[in-house]
């Protein structure tokens, strides 16, 4: 088990899926956990609750990471409830389907505004309150590095803008003692991209390992990342996406 006792996190997008498994994962590794939702608050309160039968404290926060005034006031909100930040993790995220010259630029913007502008805008008001040691760690997707079939442009692009994002950020924390790392799932069991899902096997013949990853696999990478034993990692980009990108 990693320690991270004592320490106080963020994540967006905590209420289902990936989100809620780094979550719980580092909740279980000992860190409180805030995190936000749009609108599953059902799934949210058992989010909080597994957390706080673990004996960490929990803050669900109702937060809309396309809208820049509820960025800066879920993270005010949590660093009120959890008294200070150590570790950011940018999960929440949205996806778009259709071909470029399909998409409705509202549309097209949302997926910018959610994916791109909230993990900055997360970083932007979380940074005044990391101490030396901090952490920020957002959630990218291998379709940034690869793109291995059409319809699926604009996600790419957004989830691609991150590693540039990771890596100069990187530079500008690495004097404060701060990390800053990408993790880039593969196709993962969520109620977005269910193994069960109609374009599941062709994603699992993509990969290496001939399946789907679990949440749980992505957040236990969080979790070291998030810890003492990469303290010297940053500016990193990890796909997790069962070899389907080697």
């Amino acid at each position: 088990m990693i320690d991270l006792s004592g320490k106080r996190a963020l994540v967006t997008g905590g209420s289902r899926g990936i989100g809620a498994a780094i979550a719980l994962a580092l909740a279980e590794n000992g860190a409180d956990v805030a995190f936000t939702y749009r609108r599953s608050a059902e799934k949210s309160d058992a989010v909080v609750r597994s957390i706080e039968s673990m004996g960490r404290r929990a803050v669900a926060i109702q937060a809309d990471s396309a809208a820049p005034e509820a960025i800066t006031r879920s993270v005010s909100q949590a660093v009120s409830a959890l008294g200070g930040l150590d570790i950011l993790v940018n999960s929440a995220a949205i996806g778009h389907t259709g071909t470029i010259a399909e998409i409705d630029v509202n549309d097209y913007q949302a997926v910018m505004d959610v994916n791109v502008r909230a993990p900055v805008l997360f970083a932007t008001a979380v940074i005044p309150h990391l101490p030396e040691g901090g952490r920020i760690i957002t959630i990218g997707s291998a379709l940034g590095e690869r793109v291995p079939f059409p319809g699926i442009t604009v996600y790419a692009m957004s989830k691609a803008a991150l590693t540039s994002f990771t890596r100069g950020l990187s530079r500008e924390l690495g004097p404060n003692g701060i990390t800053v790392n990408l993790v880039q799932p593969g196709a993962t069991n969520t109620d977005a991209n269910p193994a069960d899902g109609e374009a599941a096997d062709f994603q699992r013949s993509l990969t290496s390992l001939g399946r789907y990853a679990e949440p749980r696999e992505i957040a236990n990478a969080v979790v070291f990342l998030a810890s003492p034993a990469a303290s010297v990692i940053t500016g990193a980009i990890l796909t997790a996406d069962g070899g389907a990108t080697a």
